[in-house]
């Protein structure tokens, strides 16, 4: 192991607190590992460690995340999601084929896959626009969480803007998945889509709200006024 990678579970083992470790499984329906601090503290260790390998070559680092993800612990996952947008500028396409294996090997909630997907994933497709494809096979994984990647991903991206037919698609994809962490994550990425294309989004939920699931509609027209959530949430069939 690397000496590195001890003093990070030391210095996050002398943080744990058994009563936040306790109240943290309150948010998750499945099991997690923490050792239960706030996510404050988290950053602030994975900052610390981060000024010392960034100097690293850079299949060192991912080999660096990999060890820590392998912990299956919470807050080892939450280091890794820091860690790995400071190396956007240095990303290489095949890059993409490592994400997507840990996803499918590592990520086994909500909070590890949105703190992974939603700014390392996702710079990855903003440097590299081409593979955006891959997050479509990702939609029809038959695993939840990569399912999830597949929306949460292009969060960022959707907010600013980005990559709105491509939004639509993964939607459609996903439009009548039954898993509720796959809805509300693709209602998540619709909703950060009506920032900046209010319109395109309202016309695309009453095209479909027959078959959407309750809980996308909700997260997805959050933004929306009075008048637009009304119409969106009547129903007329």
């Amino acid at each position: 192991m690397d000496p590195v990678i001890q003093r990070i579970r030391n210095e996050l083992k002398d943080h744990a607190d058994p009563e936040i470790e306790k109240a943290s499984r309150r948010f998750f329906k499945e099991e997690i590992r923490c050792y239960g601090m706030k996510t404050a503290t988290v950053t602030a260790i994975a900052k610390k460690y981060w000024k010392e390998v960034k100097s690293r070559d850079r299949g060192d680092i991912f080999s660096l995340c990999e060890d820590l993800y392998r912990s299956g612990y919470l807050e080892e996952a939450f280091v890794v999601s820091t860690w790995v947008p400071n190396l956007a500028d240095r990303y290489e396409r095949q890059d993409l084929a490592m994400f997507r294996s840990w996803i499918g090997k590592y990520i086994t909630n909500w909070a590890a896959c949105d703190g992974f997907c939603n700014h390392s994933v996702g710079d990855f497709i903003v440097k590299y626009p081409e593979c955006i494809g891959e997050l479509k096979l990702w939609a029809r994984s038959g695993n939840r969480w990569m399912r999830r990647a597949s929306a949460v991903s292009l969060i960022v991206p959707a907010k600013r803007g980005y990559f709105l037919s491509d939004v639509l698609e993964i939607a459609d994809i996903l439009l009548t998945d039954k898993d509720d962490m796959v809805q509300k994550g693709y209602g998540w990425l619709l909703k950060e889509a009506s920032r900046l294309h209010r319109e395109e989004i309202f016309s695309y939920v009453l095209q479909r709200k027959r078959s959407m699931p309750r809980t996308a509609l909700r997260y997805a027209i959050e933004l929306m006024d009075h008048e637009k959530k009304k119409e969106a949430m009547r129903k007329d069939w």
